[in-house]
């Protein structure tokens, strides 16, 4: 499934009355919100929408955070079964970032993104640590690659699954951004 069919599926905000015609499609836009309401500065959004295919001023983002701001509800929070997590390099401004993100498998909901400027176990166990407390991940099997994972589930007390035969959805993304 394409990145931009997934946003179409998860952001069901074609009916925000805070949204004018704009050239950039209104599930971009939300999606790029809630990149920066995860953590993500205004220029890494851009960078990360940027892989996607928008090229859009990190001015223009700020437009679209501050606009809709009291409009968009927080970002859900799940209880999934099967969760993908993965991470890919990105450039920004000139410097090597890492971008980590989980989607429940069954649900297509991305569960979070987060940029980071190292990669490793620590990165991996940051972002897991926080994906742990926005969702209920009691019950996840996590479908990762054999990257050191294992390190950060232990680090925070989580169980997780290599998973070599089903590639998951993001590494499927990553792979078509590139």
């Amino acid at each position: 499934m394409l990145l931009s069919n997934l946003l179409r599926e998860c952001l069901d905000t074609a009916t925000l009355e805070c949204w004018e015609p704009e050239r950039t499609a209104t599930p971009v836009r939300a999606f790029a919100v809630r990149l920066h309401a995860t953590g993500c500065s205004l220029r890494e959004t851009k960078s990360i929408l940027a892989l996607l295919g928008v090229n859009r001023s990190h001015q223009a983002i700020f437009q679209w955070v501050h606009r809709v701001s009291d409009s968009v509800s927080d970002p859900p929070s799940a209880a999934p079964t099967r969760v993908a997590v993965d991470e890919t390099a990105v450039k920004i401004n000139g410097e090597w970032s890492w971008v980590y993100d989980a989607i429940d498998t069954e649900t297509k909901l991305l569960l979070d993104v987060k940029v980071f400027d190292r990669h490793g176990t620590d990165s991996a166990a940051a972002f897991l640590g926080q994906l742990a407390e926005k969702h209920d991940l009691s019950d996840a099997v996590f479908l990762v690659d054999g990257y050191g994972y294992r390190t950060a589930f232990f680090r925070i007390g989580l169980s997780g699954q290599l998973d070599y035969t089903e590639r998951n959805l993001i590494e499927r993304w990553f792979h078509t951004l590139k």
